[in-house]
């Protein structure tokens, strides 16, 4: 979920983009789901960004990635928590990390456990996680899908898993982007939109085999193992 960046990493220009994130997230939780939010790619296409789906309940796309994932399972980028309180919900070994604080209030309100931090820095447990969640579009953190990957690889097990979903359609460009809503506007900061067609090339330069794709409810999901 955008943003996973810190905030003394962004451009000066434009909103900062985890505060803007949060108030959009608040906004959605209070019953405000009709204002149009969109990310800015780096051509100047816009695709519209799914904030109420954030903010939610698991749905039934979300259920069916669940199901794929082995304990314990790492959810990174969690936004507000729905897949972390979802698991923690079910009796499953599982550890929330989000970078903004004011975010994550689902995984709060379950009573699941939450790191605070940035998936390049400290991680407990690395080489221990069976499972990593990179959902809604996570595996776009950072910009580099390939040196995210190599990072989720050093904290998996040997018979771990990558659970990602991907950017449906054609590929994005490469670059900064930024969010855009009703008379506010985000500084650029560095994302990546991969696509399924795209995947097999980042995974395998990062040291994974592409299992498993599969689409549901106009979203795609791809099982990445280390090869």
């Amino acid at each position: 979920m955008l943003p996973l960046t810190s905030p003394q990493r962004q451009a000066p220009s434009g909103v900062d983009p985890a505060a803007l994130l949060a108030g959009w997230l608040a906004e959605t939780r209070g019953g405000d789901d009709l204002k149009p939010r969109v990310l800015r790619l780096p051509d100047g296409r816009v695709m519209p960004l799914p904030v109420a789906r954030w903010a939610g309940p698991a749905d039934a796309a979300d259920e069916a990635l669940l199901t794929r994932a082995t304990g314990p399972v790492l959810d990174v980028g969690c936004g507000p928590g729905r897949l972390t309180a979802a698991l923690h919900a079910k009796g499953s070994d599982v550890l929330g990390l989000e970078l903004v604080e004011r975010i994550p209030v689902l995984v709060r309100g379950a009573g699941a456990p939450l790191l605070l931090g940035d998936i390049f820095g400290p991680v407990p447990r690395a080489g221990q996680w069976r499972t990593l969640l990179l959902a809604d579009g996570n595996i776009g953190i950072g910009g580099d899908p390939v040196r995210l990957l190599r990072r989720c690889r050093d904290l998996l097990t040997a018979d771990g898993k990558v659970l990602c979903e991907l950017h449906p359609g054609e590929q994005a460009p490469v670059g900064r982007v930024r969010m855009e809503g009703l008379g506010t506007t985000s500084a650029w900061f560095p994302w990546a939109l991969l696509s399924t067609d795209c995947l097999p090339a980042a995974a395998g330069a990062a040291g994974f085999d592409v299992i498993e794709t599969w689409s549901m409810q106009g979203r795609d999901f791809a099982t990445l193992v280390p090869t």
